[in-house]
C-alpha cells in the first residue's frame, strides 16, 4: 500500500509561492497601474503544470537580474489569483465566484493549457449552473465551438439546440452564426424542428449574409439566386427535402427552386406524384422527431422543471386540494410549463405577457445565493391590461423542502383577504400580499422581497430575510434576486 500525503505537499508548495524564495519568473498580470499585479513564481513548477508556460519561458531571455518577465495584459488579477493558487496547490474554490467570472476563468485556463482545470470548470458550469448557461446561451455556444477543448459545454449546448432549436434560430445572434456551426446543427438527426421550418431558417440566414438582395422576391433576377445558392452551398445538402410536406414544398421550396439542382427539384415532385418510383437524388433519412404524448399518472415533474422535483409537485398539488398530508405516487394534477426565466426572459412583464388570462398558476423561484425555493399559487387569472389588487381565499405561498430546509413551509391567504394578489404589469410588479413580492428583472435587479404580513398565515423565509411590515422602503439587506424561475399552469389530469 502506498501512503499519500497530498495535503502536506499542497500546503508546502503554497507556502513556497507565498514566500517568494528562489523565484526566477516575474509575471505581470492585467493592464494599467491600478489594474496590474506582479507575481513572483518558479519556472520549474509552472512549466511542469502547463505546456503554455513551458513554451513562453523558453522564448523569453533573462534580464540583468537573472529573472524572466512574462506579461499577460489580457488576464484579470482576479482570474490569475485563482489560477496560480491552483497551479501550486492543486486546489480551487468556486463558491464565491460569479458565473460570469467562472466562465472567464474557463477561457483563460484554456488559453494557458490547464486541461484538468478546463474540464473541471466545464463540469461545474453544466452540473451546477445550467440555468446561467441557458441565459447566456448564444454567447456560450459560439465560444464552445471556437475553443477546441470545450467539449463538455459544447455537448450540453448541442443537446439543448436539438430539443429546443428556437433558442438559437430565434435568437438575435442567429444571422451572425458561423457557417460551420449552422451546418453542424443541420446535420443532427434529432433536431426537433419541422423540415419546412428548417428550410426557412436556412434561407433567412443566407439572405442576412447578402443584405443587398432585393427584399421583394418578385424582383429577384437569376444572378440573385446564384448569389444565395453560393452562400448556402454548404448548408443545402443537409436539408431533408423528402421529409417536407407537399404544402411546404409548394409554398416554401417552389419560390426558391433555382437554388436546387434540377434533378433534385424534379425528384422532390416525383415523390409526391409517384412515391414508389425510384429517384437518383440522395434521400437523407427523416429526423427523429419525438412524439408528444399526454403525461402518465407516474410522470415525474423533473422532466419539465429545472427547479422542483416530483415530490415538490405532489406537495403543491396536495395544498391546492387542501389535504393535510401530501399526495404520494400519483399526482392528480398536470404541471404545464408556461414560462422559464432562462428561456423566456426574467422581467416580470414576461409573466403577464405569456400568462395573460390564465388561471391556476404556480410561480416557482430559486433564490440567488441561498438555494431557497420559494413560490406562490394564484387561482385567479393574470391580466396584462389590469393594475390592482385581487381578492381570493385560495391563494397560498410557500418555501419548499431543500437541503437547507428540513420541511416545506405553507402560508395560506387569510379569509376575506382583499390584498391577496397584486396584478401590476404597468409597474412590472407581481405580489402575494406583501408576503412575497416580485418586481422588475428578477435576475439582474435585486428588487424582490418578503415582508412580515397579516394577509397570509405565516412567513415563508426565516426572520433574517423578512423586512419589517411598515417600513416605507425595504432595506437593501432584505432584497433578493433569483437564479431561475418557472411558471406552471396546474390542471386536473384527464382520466
Amino acid at each position: 500500500m502506498i501512503a499519500q500525503f497530498y495535503d502536506r505537499l499542497s500546503n508546502d508548495l503554497t507556502q513556497l509561492l507565498e514566500s517568494g524564495v528562489n523565484c526566477d519568473i516575474s509575471i505581470e498580470v492585467g493592464e494599467g497601474v491600478s489594474l496590474a499585479n506582479i507575481y513572483k513564481v518558479h519556472s520549474i513548477i509552472l512549466q511542469s503544470r502547463s505546456p503554455y508556460f513551458k513554451k513562453k519561458f523558453d522564448e523569453i531571455t533573462f534580464n540583468e537580474n537573472h529573472v524572466k518577465v512574462l506579461k499577460l495584459p489580457n488576464i484579470s488579477v482576479k482570474e490569475f489569483n485563482v489560477i496560480i493558487k491552483y497551479i501550486y496547490s492543486g486546489k480551487i474554490s468556486l463558491e464565491k465566484l460569479e458565473n460570469s467570472v467562472i466562465f472567464d476563468l474557463l477561457i483563460t485556463s484554456n488559453e494557458l493549457e490547464l486541461d484538468e482545470l478546463v474540464e473541471h470548470l466545464q463540469s461545474h458550469l453544466v452540473n451546477s449552473n445550467a440555468s446561467w448557461l441557458k441565459l447566456k446561451f448564444a454567447q456560450i455556444y459560439l465560444k464552445s465551438y471556437q475553443a477546441k477543448n470545450f467539449k463538455i459545454i459544447r455537448d450540453f449546448c448541442d443537446e439543448i439546440i436539438a430539443k429546443h432549436p428556437n433558442i438559437i434560430f430565434e435568437s438575435e445572434n442567429f444571422h451572425s452564426l458561423p457557417e460551420d456551426i449552422l451546418i453542424s446543427i443541420l446535420k443532427r438527426d434529432d433536431l426537433q424542428l419541422e423540415e419546412g421550418k428548417t428550410w426557412e431558417y436556412v434561407i433567412e440566414w443566407g439572405k442576412a449574409k447578402n443584405p443587398n438582395l432585393p427584399t421583394n422576391l418578385n424582383e429577384w433576377k437569376s444572378a440573385n439566386f446564384v448569389t444565395l445558392k453560393e452562400t448556402l452551398k454548404g448548408c443545402l445538402p443537409h436539408i431533408r427535402y423528402f421529409s417536407i410536406s407537399g404544402e411546404d414544398v409548394a409554398e416554401k421550396i417552389y419560390p426558391y427552386q433555382q437554388l436546387l439542382e434540377h434533378q433534385l427539384f424534379s425528384d422532390i415532385n416525383i415523390k409526391f406524384i409517384a412515391p414508389a418510383k425510384p429517384i437518383s437524388s440522395i434521400m437523407l433519412p427523416p429526423r427523429k422527431i419525438l412524439k408528444t404524448t399526454l403525461p402518465t399518472r407516474n410522470t415525474s415533474i423533473a422532466l419539465f422543471s429545472d427547479i422542483i422535483t416530483d415530490e415538490h409537485a405532489l406537495e403543491i398539488s396536495s395544498w391546492i386540494d387542501k389535504k393535510e398530508t401530501p399526495y404520494i405516487g400519483n399526482n392528480p394534477y398536470e404541471f404545464k410549463l408556461l414560462v422559464r426565466g432562462s428561456r423566456d426572459g426574467f422581467d416580470v412583464k414576461t409573466i403577464y405577457d405569456i400568462c395573460d388570462k390564465i388561471s391556476n398558476t404556480a410561480i416557482i423561484l430559486k433564490v440567488e445565493g441561498t438555494g431557497e425555493i420559494l413560490g406562490g399559487f394564484n387561482p385567479l387569472e393574470w391580466n396584462k391590461n389590469y393594475n390592482g389588487w385581487k381578492n381570493t381565499d385560495d391563494s397560498f405561498i410557500f418555501s419548499l423542502k431543500t437541503a437547507i430546509l428540513k420541511n416545506s413551509i405553507l402560508s395560506r391567504a387569510l379569509y376575506s383577504n382583499n390584498f391577496a394578489i397584486y396584478n401590476g404589469p404597468r409597474n412590472s410588479y407581481l405580489a402575494f400580499g406583501f408576503a412575497l413580492c416580485l418586481r422588475g428583472n428578477l435576475k439582474t435587479q435585486k428588487f424582490c422581497y418578503c415582508k412580515f404580513c397579516t394577509g397570509y398565515s405565516k412567513s415563508i423565509r426565516s426572520n433574517e430575510f423578512i423586512s419589517p411590515p411598515h417600513h416605507p422602503k425595504v432595506p437593501d439587506e432584505f432584497l433578493f434576486s433569483v437564479e431561475e424561475y418557472e411558471v406552471f399552469k396546474i390542471s386536473p389530469k384527464i382520466r
